[in-house]
């Protein structure tokens, strides 16, 4: 069953369209990446599927409901991280939970909250003490307090270091677990590589692209390259394989099927006593498949 269905979305400004036709389907329980460039629509489309805004035309259930004329049934349903928090800089940690708590008829405890996010020694500690990391776990359980359905989750680990982002993402693979469905935007290619079970691209108001991480944009089809230091005393010529190109004593092979293109390299090298030294196989990351597909490359 979808969390969201949304045919045709189009938001004019004026003369100006920054949305226009987006249609996405997202299934209950899934966690879903939406990607693109700044200006590109990303922010409108997920206020508009937030209930901040009002479409200019198109169709659009979330969760059953029309979000812009939900009203508080709709609100107490969703959970909304955005990427920079107002909370009340001179209330502890579990205040804060209190208070935003008592306002939702269904609410997940604070002890449990301050413990899913990692916050159990700065319980007690004033907000305004936080480092950003724990302001932006403490703004992760204030998103969840209402035990929400539908987690909107806006750049959840900006200015994180790769320690606190990985254990940002176990906090959210906690939230799978638990059933909730997330719609998630990031800049961070790898992180919607380790989250996301499906991704779309929007660029230029349009969904340009959607699938899982391993096919959207074609990348499980994109080409492969395999790359090795040549060895001392070989020309390119004496290479097992075809189309080798050598820069700078790099040999880069592109190749189509790379396990044949391995074999003939290794039993090649094996046979002539010699070592493919920095031999390494690389195709396409979701980044270079997103900035192809955006026109940043």
């Amino acid at each position: 069953m979808a969390a969201i269905q949304v045919t045709g979305l189009v938001k004019r400004y004026g003369e100006v369209t920054a949305v226009d036709g987006v249609s996405l389907r997202i299934e209950e329980g899934e966690v879903f990446a939406l990607l693109g460039p700044n200006g590109a629509g990303k922010t409108t489309t997920v206020e508009i599927l937030e209930g901040h805004r009002a479409p200019t035309s198109g169709e659009i259930s979330v969760l059953g409901f029309r979000p812009d004329k939900g009203g508080r049934d709709y609100r107490e349903r969703i959970g909304i991280v955005l990427q920079e928090g107002s909370v009340e800089r001179d209330l502890t940690v579990r205040e804060a939970l209190d208070i935003y708590g008592g306002m939702y008829p269904k609410r997940r405890s604070t002890g449990e909250l301050i413990d899913l996010v990692g916050l159990g020694e700065k319980a007690g500690a004033r907000i305004k003490t936080l480092s950003g990391g724990q302001q932006r776990r403490l703004e992760l359980a204030l998103g969840l307090v209402g035990d929400p359905d539908l987690i909107f989750l806006d750049e959840p680990t900006t200015g994180f270091d790769p320690s606190a982002r990985r254990q940002a993402w176990g906090i959210l693979e906690n939230l799978t677990a638990l059933g909730k469905t997330i719609l998630l935007t990031t800049h961070y290619m790898d992180e919607a590589q380790h989250l996301a079970d499906r991704i779309a691209v929007i660029a230029r108001g349009r969904i340009i692209a959607e699938g899982t991480p391993e096919t959207i944009g074609g990348r499980a089809d994109g080409r492969t390259l395999v790359r090795f230091a040549l060895p001392t005393g070989v020309t390119p010529e004496q290479l097992p394989v075809a189309g080798a190109v050598v820069s700078d004593g790099t040999v880069t092979v592109e190749a189509s099927s790379p396990t044949r293109t391995l074999h003939d390299l290794t039993s090649w090298a094996v046979s002539r006593g010699l070592e493919l030294e920095h031999l390494e196989v690389d195709r396409p990351s979701l980044e270079d498949v997103y900035l192809e597909l955006t026109g940043d490359g």
